[in-house]
């Protein structure tokens, strides 16, 4: 059954997806928050690593949407789930990212 919260995480899936698709496939890496161009020595590999884990978001968030219509007697232990995923993979980007940087 389609809600409107299901129509909101739908919404919310598409808006990650583009940020993702603009940074991974656009290179558009002013997006990422706490970019700074001085710092960076791999545009292009910082702009695929984040790009691909904000995808990876995004496809969470439409998981979610999916089990929300399908299966909403399931969905506290989705989202439970989905806080841990986006959790890991928030840690996943920060650590990662910095090997796109200058050692100081």
């Amino acid at each position: 059954m389609v809600t409107a919260s299901v129509v909101g995480l739908i919404a919310t899936a598409g808006f990650i997806g583009v940020l993702g698709i603009l940074i991974k496939h656009f290179g558009m890496v002013q997006l990422i928050a706490g970019y700074d161009p001085d710092r960076v020595t791999d545009v292009e590999g910082l702009a695929e690593f984040v790009g691909t884990n904000v995808l990876y978001v995004a496809a969470l968030v439409l998981l979610v949407a999916v089990v929300e219509a399908t299966a909403p007697d399931r969905s506290d232990s989705v989202w439970i789930a989905f806080v841990a995923g986006v959790g890991l993979l928030t840690v996943r980007m920060i650590r990662g990212a910095r090997r796109y940087e200058i050692d100081e």
